[in-house]
């Protein structure tokens, strides 16, 4: 179901995961899924598959390939740290230049009806490509959201968290309802990371069962 392609960007050539719905010509819409600190893995190619299994063609750019490319890390500390240090030396702008040629890209295949799902780091991102892309956005624990945001929302948004999550603290999530009350919070009986269905660790199948059908719903309205 899913290819490699590559997007041409602010940034340079970037690889990029594209999975297309088994019948193309009748897609719901496109989403551009944003990757967490660990990389275009499995899991986030999974996702991806998943979105196509569901109707909507789905593109995951590599987003650190402007700093380092193949980037598949590891689940652990050392994982996290690295993914912390390229997140850093890309920066937000960057990631968002390589986010808006993925839409424009989309756009150019004929969708007009493109939304944007990101997750950790990606959540953020997610945030950003709604405020700054005006793309119809949801976050899954976009935990450096707060700094940015006051900025307008231009879609409508969706954000996703963890009760349990100690990177998004309870007044976080309250400032995400307090400065952007149109938007649709909901928060899941879990920690961070609870839809990494390929790390025991953090994973809750039934908050991530509860966000996807939820998702999904959104997704149908916000790309009708």
């Amino acid at each position: 179901m899913g290819r490699d392609i590559v997007v041409a960007t602010p940034a340079g050539p970037v690889a990029a995961w594209r999975a297309d719905p088994p019948h193309k010509a009748a897609a719901k819409g496109a989403i551009v899924v944003i990757q967490e600190i660990f990389g275009v893995n499995a899991h986030i190619r999974s996702i991806a598959d998943g979105y196509a299994a569901a109707g909507y063609v789905a593109v995951a750019p590599a987003l650190f390939d402007p700093v380092a490319r193949n980037v598949e890390l590891r689940y652990d500390s050392d994982g996290f740290a690295e993914g912390c240090r390229l997140a850093s030396e890309l920066g937000f702008d960057a990631a968002i230049g390589i986010l808006r040629a993925t839409r424009d890209l989309l756009r150019q295949d004929g969708h007009r009806q493109i939304a944007a799902v990101g997750f950790c780091w990606g959540g953020t991102l997610a945030f950003l490509a709604n405020t700054r892309l005006g793309l119809p956005a949801v976050s899954y624990y976009g935990a450096r959201t707060v700094p940015v945001l006051d900025e307008t929302l231009q879609a409508p948004m969706l954000f996703h968290f963890g009760a349990e999550d100690s990177s998004i603290p309870p007044d976080d999530i309250a400032a995400h309802r307090q400065r952007q009350p149109e938007a649709e919070v909901h928060v899941y009986p879990a920690g961070h990371g609870f839809n990494r269905d390929v790390d025991p660790a953090h994973y809750a199948p039934d908050s991530a069962a509860d966000a996807r059908r939820r998702t999904m719903k959104f997704l149908a309205t916000a790309l009708r």
